[in-house]
């Protein structure tokens, strides 16, 4: 199926790896040039060779952290005039309430609330000036059912999805769309902490927990990252323009919901 964005340009944060790879390979299987940022530049470069050799994109690595000032506007200097952002950042660590206190509830809100929405505010003048956009966030299954030991996730990203509620309805006349995937499990190296955290807090192997994550799931399995970078690929496709401040939810089925 062709998208219709061959030749336009996406800006994938987080793309080196996970999810955000995921999403990166497939943008750049539909013809889209990649601005691929991540933290550590050894495994973004190396991501950003392979997909150039792979899809024939031109996929340019951008070593930044783009929670502050300095590593965004790094960041939007090499891509001054993007036609898609993805939104990806990792979530904090698995704790429990009274583990956190002002530092941790502070840096959660600046990876994955703050630091997305200046990106989004940072790109929006501009999709809407052109009359086309995509802005997709990679937020998580725990904004719309609570996991208590992800609480500074939940939390943090659960303000980034009020903040796209409102404005994404406010720009979708000019041709711009703003939508959340939310992802439950998949095969990431966040899930492999994941399943890490609850061997130890159970006592048992990470081969059993993640035998009883299988089982608690209706798919019986975790997600793969190729099918959800698919889906975020659709909803930066010329086909998604009706999709406005939507929450997709990835996760085989866990949340048990008719919503």
């Amino acid at each position: 199926m062709d998208l219709g964005i061959r030749g336009r340009t996406a800006i994938v944060c987080g793309g080196s790896k996970g999810l955000g790879r995921g999403s990166a390979e497939k943008l750049a299987e539909a013809g889209v040039n990649i601005v691929l940022a991540a933290r550590s530049r050894e495994p973004l470069e190396e991501a950003a060779g392979e997909m150039t050799q792979t899809y024939g994109v031109t996929v340019t690595p951008v070593a930044a952290d783009v929670t502050t000032p300095e590593g965004r506007d790094k960041l939007l200097e090499t891509a001054p005039a993007p036609d898609i952002l993805v939104n990806n950042a990792g979530g904090p660590p698995p704790g429990m309430w009274h583990q956190w206190g002002e530092d941790e509830w502070q840096a959660a809100i600046r990876a994955n609330m703050l630091s997305p929405i200046h990106l989004i505010t940072a790109v929006l003048p501009g999709m809407i000036e052109r009359r086309w956009g995509r802005i997709v966030n990679i937020t998580s299954g725990s904004v719309k059912a609570p996991i208590a030991v992800l609480g500074l996730s939940g939390a943090a990203r659960s303000g980034l999805t009020g903040f796209v509620a409102g404005t994404s309805r406010q720009v979708a006349q000019h041709g711009v769309t703003i939508n959340n995937l939310l992802p439950g499990q998949h095969e990431t190296a966040r899930i492999e902490s994941l399943m890490n955290n609850t061997a130890r807090e159970k006592g048992i192997s990470v081969e059993e927990a993640r035998t009883q994550a299988y089982a608690a799931n209706p798919a019986g399995r975790f997600g793969t990252t190729e099918e959800f970078g698919a889906m975020c690929a659709f909803l930066c496709s010329q086909y998604a323009g009706y999709v406005v401040g939507q929450n997709i939810l990835l996760d085989g089925g866990a949340i048990n919901s008719t919503m």
